[in-house]
């Protein structure tokens, strides 16, 4: 199954203030930008068909791949000279990069790729920014299951704030947790089908007026995943990321428990 990958976007959060700071997708998470790590996942499942919405920093993605060195995160040997490597990432891959424009809304950017998609009655799609353990091939059975012509991962809110219940008085009647509250959030892992399309407007979003359309003829499904799920929306996200790598504390890394 192909996996679009939005990664386009300025990512203002996350600029440092120099005109040609990297985007989001390619801010480092232990050795690899997080680009790196969600297309890993994927792969781990068995997904290395992937299309690639390029828009900011473009080159930033281009270059990392074009020039991808190979013992920067495998095991290798160097013998007469030669580097002999003894595991591979990426050579199994296929990499389609399409320029979706600087100023594109998410479902534009998959309106412009759509005939890469020609043929595929269902397909993946993810932000390019947030990394989780969560089992891949249930999501898309349980998703296949239910009919549904989409489906989304939602999470738990992730937020450290509180809630309050005031009265027109200003008299405070509870306080409760973000996280405590029976609501879900988009946690930004798609499965598609070619349906999407039909609710998508040239310029439109992906979640707003697809997923909101489809919503409301009882054709999106969501796909609730409590377990480990974390974005990189900050630069406080992403060095969490990273210090959890470096502790070898990285449960996004499935392939890792694989292999051991």
């Amino acid at each position: 199954m192909k996996v679009v990958l939005f990664c386009g976007g300025y990512g203002m959060r996350m600029r440092s203030g120099e005109s040609d700071s990297p985007p989001k997708p390619m801010q480092m998470v232990g050795p690899r930008p997080l680009i790196w790590h969600v297309m890993r996942y994927y792969a781990h499942f068995g997904h290395t068909e992937f299309i690639l919405c390029l828009g900011y920093g473009a080159h930033h993605i281009k270059n990392f791949f074009l020039n991808y060195q190979e013992t920067m995160s495998n095991d290798f040997v160097i013998r007469d000279g030669r580097v002999e490597l003894l595991h591979s990432d990426i050579a199994d891959w296929t990499i389609t990069f399409v320029d979706t424009g600087l100023e594109s809304a998410i479902g534009e950017r998959l309106r412009r790729v759509r005939p890469y998609l020609e043929g595929d009655d269902m397909f993946l799609a993810n932000y390019s920014d947030v990394l989780t353990d969560a089992p891949l091939d249930r999501m898309i059975d349980r998703f296949t299951a239910s009919g549904a012509a989409a489906s989304m991962m939602i999470v738990p809110p992730q937020s450290s704030f509180h809630c309050v219940d005031v009265l027109p008085s200003g008299e405070v009647k509870q306080i409760t947790a973000v996280g405590k509250l029976p609501i879900w959030e988009n946690g930004g892992y798609f499965v598609l089908t070619q349906e999407i399309f039909d609710h998508l407007p040239e310029g439109g979003d992906l979640v707003e007026d697809s997923c909101g359309a489809l919503a409301a003829l009882g054709r999106l499904y969501g796909y609730q995943h409590d377990g480990f799920w974390k974005p990189a929306d900050t630069f406080k996200e992403r060095a969490e990321l990273d210090a959890g790598y470096h502790r070898g504390n990285r449960p996004w890394m499935v392939w890792e428990r694989a292999a051991s």
